[in-house]
């Protein structure tokens, strides 16, 4: 692993990290009397899945971000590595702000349309490491397919209450 690498690992992690950090407070509120009495969709999966699932894509967006920024500035692609980042941001704000807006201030509708920009967030990111690196980009697909999921997730939990 290059210094590079690890300095830009180091970053990455660093702000994945407090993604999920944020993220996890707003979702203390997932064993409240409001969620529980929420109706919830068939298709919604068990409450122990979202920590394994959330755990392996933050581990996946701070690796694969960190291989398409330095493969980026590795070929003088600095422009690129700059909107990367800046990309890279408003998705993790994206990312933590759902859970403020569904557990913490209980709206199911503009959680839905967090959901969907986080989606499309995610889906760019991806196709921006693709640029950088194919494998990059392919490693986050899971993440986009994810946020998809959980964009139609909230619109029917939004639906059903």
């Amino acid at each position: 692993m290059s210094s590079m690498f690890g300095r830009t690992l180091l970053g990455t992690t660093a702000a994945t990290a407090a993604t999920a950090v944020a993220g996890s407070i707003a979702s203390r509120d997932v064993d409240t009397r409001w969620y529980r009495r929420l109706r919830k969709p068939s298709f919604q999966p068990p409450s122990a899945v979202f920590p394994v699932v959330w755990t392996a894509l933050y581990a996946d967006i701070a690796v694969s971000s960190a291989v398409a920024i330095d493969e980026l500035e590795s070929e003088a692609r600095v422009d690129e590595a700059t909107y990367y980042r800046a990309a890279l941001a408003a998705n993790l704000v994206l990312n933590a702000s759902w859970s403020w807006v569904f557990f913490k201030a209980h709206r199911l509708v503009p959680a839905t349309v967090v959901a969907g920009a986080l989606a499309v967030s995610s889906a760019d990111l991806a196709r921006r490491a693709a640029l950088a690196k194919p494998a990059a980009g392919a490693a986050l697909g899971p993440y986009a397919v994810w946020c998809a999921f959980a964009t139609v997730l909230s619109g029917r939990i939004a639906r059903l209450n």
